[in-house]
């Protein structure tokens, strides 16, 4: 397995599972021009490479992500002095923006957010993305925008609801005020809350290599199965299961996980 390396992103890859560390650990991890499209890079190498079976997305230094580094909003309208141009620009930027996080959540891995101190902004739109989220006692959260001036853009406004109550997502979002792990906890946003944040990444890790020891098949299958009914019926849901299940459910898969159940030890997979 030949491992990429990235200027703003820290890649580790150890008994299939693989570690994204924020790596701008002077600037609070704050997310600069470099490490968007690099998140994408990163998150679509995951997706493809087979040895990988779940993430773990962290930050390095004392914080896990500072939100967007505002010297990039001085690039994002263009040259054009007229307003409409720049008005396009800005658009095209933030399409970018909001698919370069996407990659995130259409990786076929399991992402599980390991988030201490500060989680802000655009870091909230991050971990938004992941399939799970796990905090540190320290960790808070805010949706940090509206005290800037401006509508949160990649994608907090349209997942968080899905995550958690709407009134609580308005609330967070109208005032900017702070969220800590606690309540983070309580409104279903983190599974867990840990004491600090080498216990976190030891336990987050942990079960992410649980994730991995399961039929990587059946786990792709499980996230496409909850992403496409977080956004369908019912009814389309169920159909698409079925669909799936019948083109791409693995026999040998489900007679190795059934032996292994029987004979009460762990089943090996293909990749």
């Amino acid at each position: 397995m030949s491992i990429p390396e990235f200027a703003t992103l820290d890649l580790s890859v150890e008994q299939q599972v693989a570690t994204v560390a924020l790596n701008r650990p002077d600037k609070a991890n704050s997310m600069n021009a470099a490490m968007w499209p690099e998140l994408q890079a990163c998150f679509e190498w995951l997706d493809a490479e087979p040895g990988v079976r779940a993430v773990v997305l962290s930050g390095n230094g004392k914080h896990f992500c500072a939100g967007l580094d505002l010297a990039m909003f001085n690039g994002l309208k263009g040259q054009s002095r007229d307003p409409a141009r720049q008005g396009e620009e800005l658009r095209r930027n933030v399409l970018r923006m909001q698919d370069n996080l996407s990659a995130i959540e259409k990786c076929r891995k399991p992402v599980l957010a390991a988030i201490h101190n500060t989680c802000i902004g655009g870091g909230v739109d991050l971990v938004c993305c992941c399939d799970m989220r796990y905090a540190t006692g320290d960790a808070w959260f805010a949706i940090r925008e509206i005290d800037i001036g401006m509508t949160a853009d990649v994608g907090t406004l349209q997942r968080m609801p899905k995550l958690v109550a709407e009134g609580v997502v308005r609330e967070l979002a109208y005032t900017g005020r702070s969220m800590d792990a606690e309540e983070a906890r309580k409104i279903g946003f983190v599974n867990c809350v840990y004491e600090d944040r080498e216990t976190m990444l030891r336990e987050v890790t942990a079960i992410a290599r649980a994730i991995a020891g399961k039929s990587p098949l059946a786990v792709r299958g499980t996230k496409e199965m909850l992403l496409y009914t977080r956004d369908h019926s019912v009814r389309d849901g169920l159909n698409y299961i079925a669909t799936w299940n019948a083109g791409m459910m693995s026999q040998t898969d489900l007679m190795a996980g059934i032996q292994a159940q029987a004979e009460k030890k762990s089943a090996a997979y293909e990749d």
